[in-house]
């Protein structure tokens, strides 16, 4: 299946089924890790202790919050505008949730930090892309961003979970802005970290990550760097996606070594790298209504747009292109941030994520005559 391809709009998805995450996998000490099995798709879904948060999907004490619930005829007229209403279970008061997405060779533990500072405001969770962290590859080896965008609106359907604070970063990025333009009744505010939209021709310092669409590239890196220690692999990597990779502590640094020595041992690690490389570079080139500018361009959700002034894989100078594509958007320019500005800067990052949703909350309760307070000037105007 191709790029070019829509996801399913709202085609009724069977239940997921959860079951507990493989040995191995990397799980922190506040973080749950489970398996959830659909047709032909298994992702691992990361999320926090309920003592941690306070108790699965339930509030945390605020009232504000607790004002912002909708029946569901009134949320049937103001979903795309980021409604709160009740949990699964029925329960008022409940946190609304937020889904966080990773990009291209991360994981859901890119989100660990800044799930962790969001945990009074929102129930959380991020999933591992098929065929990324603790996910193993889809059945129909669709790595597509269309492929991607599927799972996650899959995993939405069928957990119910709907509509979400929907987060993502580079591809991440890519795979939710297709997300919120074609089924918006998914998302209330969006929040995008360095995304994966076409930039033509793409800066130099992206040119070896592009690269790896061509084929045998993969093949050819495997051989030269096969003898290089797990500790100058990893420095690679967190050189090219930090801002200022000594910010990274020894033991988060000794932690990320592990774990990508524990992927690279994966027997599907380079293809799902090499077909999810093609995915990006196939979007890039896609017209018409698939376009992700066009669907960009589509997106009704408030957005908050986060660009670092030291990323090498997505150049800050498409903020500008990014601010006028997205209909409700709102820029936070990090001039040191890389590529990777939740894990960088997460207090930041978290501030700026809890004021569009508060600034969401507040203008549906507007729209529905509830008399709210007038919104405080936002810290972090759409500009650039």
């Amino acid at each position: 299946m191709s790029s070019t391809e829509r996801p399913e709009t709202r085609t009724p998805t069977p239940r997921s089924a959860a079951t507990p995450a493989p040995p191995g996998s990397r799980v922190g000490e506040k973080e749950t890790l489970r398996m959830v099995s659909l047709p032909g798709l298994t992702l691992a879904v990361r999320g926090l202790r309920e003592d941690v948060t306070g108790g699965g999907g339930e509030d945390l004490g605020s009232a504000e919050r607790s004002a912002e619930d909708q029946s569901g005829a009134e949320r049937a007229g103001t979903e795309h505008a980021g409604t709160e209403h009740s949990d699964a279970g029925g329960r008022r008061g409940a946190r609304p949730r937020a889904l966080y997405v990773h990009g291209l060779g991360g994981s859901s533990l890119n989100w660990s930090t800044l799930m962790l500072q969001l945990a009074d405001e929102v129930a959380g969770e991020a999933l591992d892309l098929p065929g990324f962290g603790d996910s193993p590859p889809p059945d129909n080896g669709d790595y597509s961003v269309t492929g991607h965008a599927r799972a996650v609106i899959r995993y939405l359907d069928s957990s119910g979970r709907g509509p979400v604070h929907l987060l993502g970063n580079s591809l991440g990025g890519a795979v939710v802005t297709r997300v919120a333009a074609v089924r918006p009744d998914l998302v209330r505010t969006l929040t995008l970290v360095s995304p994966a939209l076409p930039e033509i021709p793409p800066q130099r310092t992206a040119w070896p990550t592009a690269m790896l669409a061509v084929p045998g590239i993969a093949g050819l890196f495997g051989r030269l760097t096969r003898d290089w220690p797990p500790e100058r692999r990893t420095g690679g990597i967190l050189g090219l996606c930090y801002g200022d990779p000594g910010r990274v502590s020894p033991e988060d640094f000794a932690a990320a070594a592990e774990e990508y020595e524990r992927r690279l041992g994966l027997p599907y690690f380079w293809d799902a790298m090499v077909r999810s490389t093609r995915g990006v570079v196939d979007a890039y080139t896609l017209g018409g209504q698939h376009a992700l500018w066009r669907q960009a361009e589509r997106v009704l959700a408030p957005t908050l747009l986060v660009y670092g002034g030291r990323d090498q894989l997505v150049a800050f100078r498409v903020a500008r292109r990014a601010c006028a594509a997205f209909r409700d958007s709102r820029l936070l320019a990090l001039p040191d941030a890389g590529h990777v500005a939740m894990m960088e800067y997460p207090e930041v990052v978290a501030g700026a994520v809890r004021e569009l949703i508060d600034e969401t909350a507040r203008s549906v309760r507007r729209l529905n005559g509830q008399g709210a307070a007038p919104a405080k000037a936002p810290a972090t105007p759409k500009g650039d």
